[in-house]
């Protein structure tokens, strides 16, 4: 009894630490200091634009070339001090994986200097002073150059302290007329098995920003292969940019010859077909099996070599001495039969 008494205090004992290990476990971490700037930035809500609520993701502005189009930015000190935020435009652009990223101040990539982002102007100043807990509201202008090509000119509003930059998209367009249009290229089928993927690079060629749906199918020696069916990529092609996706296609054979054909499509009567070809061949399953004929080959060869090698021998006819058919001195000699063959009379 005493030895059962212990053993059930040691583990009620043990019982209390594992509850006390899985209390610090998931009890919530102090609240670490969040790595924001202090202070927000989104349009200014009241627009015909807005969501309800008078919430507004984005800003949307059109007019033509020399107008001059009004908007306005809301920035939030959410701290107890004062902020100080610099403002300015940038242009908008695709990065290679399709993720739309706005280019820096001193960016001296193609369209940085006269592209869009140059177009805004704040009629308060590009510094503003944000009070504590204060809410201020800042009126841009953007400014469209008389000789502005119709179409989408992707930009955003930045704000700057101390490092820290938040962004605000504009969907700018000049009116006049537009074109959906991208082509797909340099299709290829990468890995084996569930880890198949099928790379390609779409090109916007057109002058509107594009949400680009794609189908892929197959075709391979024995018939159709399962590819995937049109979904909606989570991409938004904008004018002039080329990004470099992949497409999962777990459905990949293990072995066959395939054709894959792409189609994009997009809103405004895009699309556009690329196909590429791949050899599926299980190689270790056909290294061991090729191995394996191999050594097959190697004995069959060597048995025929022994059949061939004992063929032409063969005893006198009539069982005697190798003198001649009677035995007797003189008599002559056999010919080998392997000479006899085909020279029957």
């Amino acid at each position: 009894m005493p030895v059962l008494h212990t053993l059930r205090r040691d583990a009620r004992g043990l019982l209390l630490v594992l509850l006390a290990a899985a209390a610090l476990h998931t009890a919530p971490a102090p609240a670490a200091a969040a790595d924001e700037p202090g202070w927000t930035a989104e349009p200014a809500a009241g627009t015909a634009a807005a969501r309800p609520g008078g919430a507004r993701p984005y800003f949307y502005l059109e007019g033509a070339p020399a107008a001059v189009l009004e908007d306005r930015l809301a920035l939030t000190n959410t701290t107890d001090q004062e902020r100080t935020v610099t403002l300015r435009g940038a242009d908008a652009y695709n990065t290679a994986d399709g993720a739309l990223a706005a280019r820096p101040a001193a960016s001296g990539a193609p369209g940085a200097p006269g592209g869009a982002g140059s177009w805004f102007s704040f009629g308060a100043g590009a510094t503003v002073k944000i009070p504590p807990r204060t809410r201020a509201v800042v009126p841009f202008t953007v400014t469209v150059p008389p000789a502005s090509p119709p179409g989408d000119h992707p930009a955003a509003v930045i704000a700057a302290e101390a490092g820290r930059e938040v962004g605000v998209r504009v969907h700018l367009r000049v009116s006049g007329p537009t074109l959906a249009a991208l082509t797909v290229e340099d299709v290829a089928v990468r890995g084996r098995g569930a880890a198949a993927v099928v790379a390609y690079t779409l090109v916007n060629r057109g002058n509107v920003a594009l949400a680009p749906e794609l189908d892929v199918r197959a075709d391979g020696v024995f018939g159709e292969v399962p590819g995937r069916g049109p979904r909606t990529l989570p991409v938004e092609l904008l004018p002039g940019q080329r990004v470099e996706l992949t497409e999962p296609w777990p459905g990949a054979p293990v072995l066959d010859r395939v054709r894959v054909r792409l189609t994009v499509t997009a809103p405004g009567g895009a699309r556009a077909d690329a196909a590429a070809s791949a050899w599926f061949v299980p190689w270790r399953a056909a290294g061991r099996t090729g191995l394996g004929l191999l050594a097959l080959g190697g004995t069959a060869s060597a048995a025929l070599f022994l059949v061939r090698r004992r063929g032409p021998w063969r005893r006198p006819a009539d069982g005697g001495a190798p003198g001649g058919p009677s035995g007797k001195p003189g008599a002559t000699t056999p010919a080998p039969e392997h000479e006899l063959t085909g020279a029957s009379r």
